[in-house]
C-alpha cells in the first residue's frame, strides 16, 4: 500500500510538540513502554517526531530499516488503517521488516517485540485459530520471550506476553492452551501486573490487561477489568498513539 495514499491519523495531534529539544525532554516517558534508546541521528529524530505526532507515513520514509520505520507502520495499520485486507498486508510487512533486523540486529530487543506485536495483530485480523494453524503461536510466544530476554523490563513485551496467554486460552482452552502452547492464567496476569508496574501510564497497558481479564475469567472480572477501561480513559496521551488508545478505553466504556 502507499504510503503516499496513507490515510490522516484520526486524532488531533495539534497540541503535540516535539521540535528541537522537545523530543529528548519528552522521551523517557514517551520510550517508558519499549525502552528504546534515544536515537543520535538527526535523520532518526526526525522520523521520531513524525510518529509521535501521528504522522506515520513521513515516520516510514524518514526511518527506512530501523524500528521507527516497522513501529510507523504497525501502529498506521492497527489504528488508522480501515479496509481489512490492507491491515493484514501492512502487518506482513512489518513482520518482513522486523525479520531482516532482528538478522541485523539479533540483540535489538525491539526487533523481536515488533515481530510478535505485528504477528499477533496478524493473528487477530485472519482469525486467531486460523493463525495457531499457521504456526504463529509458537513463533509469537518465541519472539516475546527474545524480547523479555533481552530487556526484562520491556513493558510493550510483558503487555503482549500477557495478551498472548489470554488468547490462547480463550481460543482453545485453558489444558489445550497448557499443554500444547505453554499458556496459563497466572503468567497472564503476572505478564499484565509487570507491564503496568513498569509504565503506570500508559493506556494500552491497561486497556490489555482489561480485555485479557474478560477473556480469562468473564464476569468474575468485569469490575476490575471495567476500572482498567476506566483509568486508561482518564489518562492524557503522551502521543499521537496514546491518544488513539485512549479514544478504544472511551469506546469500551460506552459499549458496555
Amino acid at each position: 500500500m502507499a504510503k503516499a495514499k496513507w490515510r490522516k491519523t484520526p486524532v488531533d495531534s495539534m497540541s503535540l510538540t516535539f521540535a528541537g529539544a522537545a523530543l529528548k525532554t519528552a522521551w523517557d516517558g514517551l520510550h517508558k513502554g519499549d525502552n528504546e534508546p534515544f536515537p543520535k541521528d538527526t535523520g532518526l529524530q526526525d522520523a521520531w517526531r513524525a510518529f509521535h505526532v501521528g504522522d506515520y507515513a513521513s515516520a516510514v520514509e524518514l526511518g527506512q530499516g530501523h524500528i521507527v520505520a516497522i513501529k510507523a507502520t504497525a501502529i498506521y495499520a492497527n489504528h488508522v488503517e480501515n479496509k481489512a485486507a490492507s491491515k493484514v498486508a501492512l502487518f506482513q510487512d512489518v513482520m518482513q521488516m522486523a525479520e531482516a533486523l532482528v538478522k541485523a540486529e539479533p540483540r535489538n530487543a525491539n526487533a523481536h517485540y515488533q515481530y510478535a506485536y505485528a504477528a499477533g495483530r496478524y493473528s487477530q485480523s485472519i482469525s486467531v485459530i486460523k493463525a495457531l494453524k499457521e504456526g504463529y503461536g509458537g513463533k509469537i510466544k518465541s519472539a516475546l520471550e527474545a524480547a523479555l530476554k533481552l530487556d526484562a523490563k520491556h513493558a510493550d513485551a510483558h503487555t503482549a506476553m500477557g495478551a498472548y496467554h489470554a488468547e490462547i486460552i480463550d481460543k482453545v482452552g485453558a489444558m489445550v492452551g497448557k499443554l500444547t502452547y505453554g499458556t496459563n492464567k497466572d503468567a497472564a496476569v503476572d505478564h499484565f501486573e509487570k507491564a503496568i508496574k513498569l509504565n503506570p501510564q500508559s493506556p494500552i497497558a491497561h486497556i490489555e490487561y482489561a480485555n485479557g481479564l474478560l477473556m480469562l475469567f468473564g464476569d468474575k472480572e468485569v469490575d476490575k477489568a471495567t476500572t482498567l477501561y476506566e483509568k486508561a480513559a482518564k489518562m492524557k496521551g503522551r502521543d499521537a498513539m496514546e491518544t488513539m488508545d485512549i479514544e478504544i478505553a472511551k469506546a469500551e466504556l460506552e459499549d458496555e
